[in-house]
């Protein structure tokens, strides 16, 4: 029988029934993962109150400190003043680890170096090319020269979030149609190249655990984080876990056909709900109401319509419909507390809200809708959600799930 575990900050807990042998190795290393995550969260804290927050006993917290301090990711600072007693020894993260972080896109590519607590120390837009060769040396080259700029940083490692669903088990892109790299081992290439350790994952289940890590989400066990870019992608908790479904394909709600007689999609369907409601589609409403063939960006388009510009106002709103349409799906499949929006339409909010929670509520089975909220990251939280990425894959935790069941997919975010 799975043991309860406490919720501290955000932290999902895996639930050990999803393992088929359960040890006190891997009992260690969930506790470690525990204790880490609530240091981070509650930082100056002391030993006393992380077997409070915890529920472990001071031995069994006092023995996985030592280890986290003797391995350099905990340091002990100064000590707390009581009205009686023994003083207690604070703890909190090291700040001189830092992670090498991208977010890769078609075209571009934002590089970063973050350190434990989520701090951007260094930032580079870098434009890519669409062969996957040459756009990782250039990745490389830029990331290699931001470690020689932090030369007495501790790099621990290079996290990667993408356009694209990952394979839990192999590390490969399995399904990136915004991005034709499926062939091609990114993560070696680069993990190669730098010599750290590398992983990498969608940007939507990036962006969602950065929310969980960084966010305002603590208690929620049921949400769906969707963003709207090139393409859709989406991220799921469910009961408190991050499902990636087999082949870590869950979540490509995006390419549901929502019309068979619609235009083109890059997954070779036609009419999914990526060709209405994407940055691409608000682009073509905005083209077809002004009969312009003036190049813009999506960026431009919000600033036409905070502009009040009616014919960005309008193309904004229809992409709002349309994307409100497409939660359906999300509703009436998963039923989460709150979905929340991440994505550059996040910038033209108070136009796209109202119209997105309108035709939500059109579409509900039973019951309310769910809360619909803008995502708290954007940009910077896939950069932080590609930081967790990596963070949460160097537990022994996360190899051990990986190696004892292929049904264990859903408990691969350890602490998710």
């Amino acid at each position: 029988m799975a043991t309860s575990r406490p919720q501290v900050r955000g932290i999902r807990r895996v639930d050990l029934a999803y393992a088929k042998v359960a040890s006190s190795e891997l009992a260690r290393d969930v506790n470690r993962d525990l204790l880490l995550e609530i240091v981070r969260s509650h930082q100056p804290v002391s030993r006393a109150d992380l077997s409070r927050l915890s529920r472990l006993q001071p031995s069994t917290v006092s023995a996985i400190v030592e280890d986290l301090i003797e391995d350099g990711w905990v340091v002990e600072g100064g000590t707390a003043s009581r009205p009686r007693g023994r003083r207690p020894t604070m703890l909190s993260i090291n700040d001189e680890f830092v992670v090498l972080v991208a977010d890769i896109r078609p075209r571009q590519a934002i590089l970063s170096v973050v350190d434990l607590n989520g701090r951007f120390l260094a930032r580079e837009a870098l434009p890519i090319s669409t062969e996957a060769q040459p756009a990782v040396n250039a990745i490389v080259a830029a990331m290699q020269a931001m470690r020689e700029e932090h030369p007495t940083k501790s790099f621990v490692g290079v996290g990667i979030s993408l356009p694209g669903r990952v394979d839990p088990r192999t590390q490969r892109l399995v399904h990136a149609p915004n991005l034709s790299w499926t062939q091609f081992d990114l993560k070696s290439a680069i993990q190669q190249e730098i010599g750290l350790p590398t992983e990498m994952d969608n940007a939507a289940n990036a962006s969602l655990l950065s929310e969980l890590w960084f966010g305002n989400m603590d208690g929620t066990r049921d949400a769906v984080l969707v963003t709207f870019a090139e393409g859709v992608g989406a991220a799921i908790l469910a009961d408190g876990q991050l499902v990636v479904g087999r082949g870590g394909l869950a979540g490509e709600f995006g390419h549901i056909p929502m019309d068979a007689a619609g235009l083109p999609c890059g997954c070779g369907q036609r009419g999914c709900w990526e060709t209405v409601s994407s940055n691409r589609a608000a682009l073509r409403y905005y083209a077809e109401k002004t009969s312009s063939d003036t190049h813009l960006t999506y960026l431009d388009l919000i600033h036409r319509a905070t502009e009040s510009e009616a014919a960005a106002i309008e193309a904004i709103e229809e992409q709002a419909r349309a994307i409100g349409r497409g939660l359906r799906l999300v509703t009436a499949s998963l039923s989460p507390e709150i979905i929340l929006i991440d994505g550059d339409i996040v910038g033209a909010w108070a136009i796209a809200r109202p119209v997105i929670e309108e035709e939500l509520h059109k579409g509900m089975l039973a019951g309310t809708p769910p809360r619909v909220i803008r995502s708290s990251g954007g940009e910077l939280g896939r950069l932080r959600g590609a930081a967790a990425v990596l963070l949460q894959r160097r537990s022994a935790h996360h190899h051990h799930l990986v190696q004892t069941s292929a049904e264990s997919a859903p408990a691969l975010a350890s602490l998710a």
